[in-house]
């Protein structure tokens, strides 16, 4: 699926996946549980173990492209130093997650060989 110019693709969504370990779970669940309160985006499970290609502990926070404005810059300005790692959601994974990304913090290892070279959900 593209955009208007037919060669961008259609962002349907952005994942913030912020990440954290044993000394900062508690302020990262905080900071996620205000974020879905917040702007109604949705906040999906607290993982205390590397998941997918992410090298560390995460929480996923997905989002449309209409709040993006809004959670973005909120996050930036109340992660406390921690990472948190944007991508959208649009015609590759692999690619949204290798050349779409944005960083909060220190830029983290991915393990990109876990995702498909194609669409994502």
């Amino acid at each position: 699926m593209s955009g208007p110019d037919n060669l961008t693709p259609v962002i349907r969504g952005f994942h913030a996946h912020v990440y954290f370990g044993p000394d900062t779970v508690v302020q990262a669940r905080a900071l996620c549980t205000e974020a879905a309160a917040r702007f109604g985006v949705t906040m999906g499970r607290v993982h205390e173990k590397p998941v997918g290609p992410h090298p560390d502990w995460s929480c996923q926070l997905s989002f449309s492209p209409e709040v993006f404005g809004d959670v973005i810059p909120w996050l930036a300005m109340n992660r406390d130093g921690l990472v948190v790692f944007v991508h959208p959601i649009s015609d590759n994974q692999l690619v949204d997650h290798r050349d779409r990304a944005l960083w909060m913090g220190a830029v983290r290892p991915l393990d990109l060989s876990v995702l498909p070279d194609g669409p994502g959900d």
